[in-house]
């Protein structure tokens, strides 16, 4: 199948049909990312014929999407149509679509509707249809337009939160407010909708550490997800975040800062049934199970590590 760039998913999707629909991501200017850097060249969209097949949509027009969005692009019909093709081939034993890159959402929805329809005839032992959803994106659709997205085979929503403290998404320029995010999640969910938010250990450096933990989880509360995953931030080379910490403007907490973020967060968490992971490859201390009922082994765990009787994972071990 065809992939440009690296390949982005969620650790859950890792036996799904990956099917890269859009290249890059149409924010791209957080300072912690480094995943759709350096953005592609946007093309001129041009109309195509469709001849009656409903992967050969028209291509959004540039009109869609602001100056901002340089670097994200739909790719030709045709390659996704092979796409699928490809997949009706030769996985079938693969019960889930995952839609790659950045924000997939940000498409209009007509060409989403008619994405997910192919999908359902092209590919019928398919169950479930996944995709990354921006807090901005998911702003943009109506509660009947994620209704519709859902009774299309829409099962999953990914959605990056990172803080729930708007002095830590400005400073990343992560492009939302957390209020709007949690209102966007909230819409997702009362659509029963499966969301899964990440937040980003780590994000507030040592100077907002305690306050990005406090109201991340006040957001996390708010929104009410059905999975939270927690990632530790990682500093990748050439990202606004790598060259605050060469000017010495963001120090970014050690291990033990790291796991007081999480002992934080989970327990001021009121979640009332979640997936929670902290269990990716950046992380120093593997955890996953489901709150409210694992809150306590959780915490139990950070204790011990924060006291030496439990191993972290090394360095050299840790990646995204």
């Amino acid at each position: 199948m065809d992939y440009v760039g690296n390949l982005i998913r969620p650790p859950s999707e890792a036996n799904s049909i990956i099917l890269q629909v859009t290249v890059g991501c149409p924010h791209n200017k957080c300072t912690f990312c480094g995943a759709y850097k350096p953005a592609w060249p946007a093309p001129t969209a041009q109309p195509q014929q469709t001849n009656g097949n409903p992967t050969a949509a028209r291509q959004p027009s540039p009109m869609q999407f602001s100056d901002k969005n340089v670097g994200f692009r739909l790719k030709p019909p045709s390659v996704i149509e092979n796409d699928i093709a490809f997949a009706a081939r030769h996985c079938r034993r693969q019960k889930q679509v995952f839609l790659a890159d950045g924000d997939v959402l940000a498409l209009p929805q007509p060409f989403l509707l008619e994405l997910f329809q192919t999908i359902r005839s092209r590919l019928p032992w398919v169950r479930k249809i996944s995709l990354y959803g921006s807090g901005r994106s998911i702003g943009r659709k109506t509660e009947d337009d994620l209704a519709a997205l859902k009774k299309s085979g829409l099962a999953r929503i990914y959605m990056g939160l990172e803080s729930g403290c708007n002095t830590v998404l400005e400073k990343v320029r992560k492009g939302c407010s957390a209020e709007s995010m949690v209102a966007g999640g909230r819409k997702v969910r009362s659509v029963d909708l499966f969301l899964s938010v990440t937040v980003l250990l780590g994000l507030g450096g040592v100077e907002l550490s305690d306050r990005h933990a406090r109201l991340t989880a006040e957001a996390l509360n708010g929104i009410q997800p059905s999975q939270v995953a927690a990632l530790t931030l990682m500093i990748l080379p050439g990202t606004g975040l790598a060259d605050e910490i060469n000017k010495k403007t963001f120090q970014l907490p050690g291990s033990n800062g790291i796991l007081r973020e999480l002992y934080t967060l989970i327990s001021l968490l009121k979640l009332k049934r979640a997936q929670f992971h902290a269990n990716h490859a950046s992380n120093y201390l593997p955890i996953g199970g489901r709150l409210p009922r694992d809150r306590d082994r959780f915490l139990m765990m950070i204790e011990e590590a924060l006291n030496g009787r439990q191993h972290l994972v090394p360095e050299q071990m840790r990646a995204l």
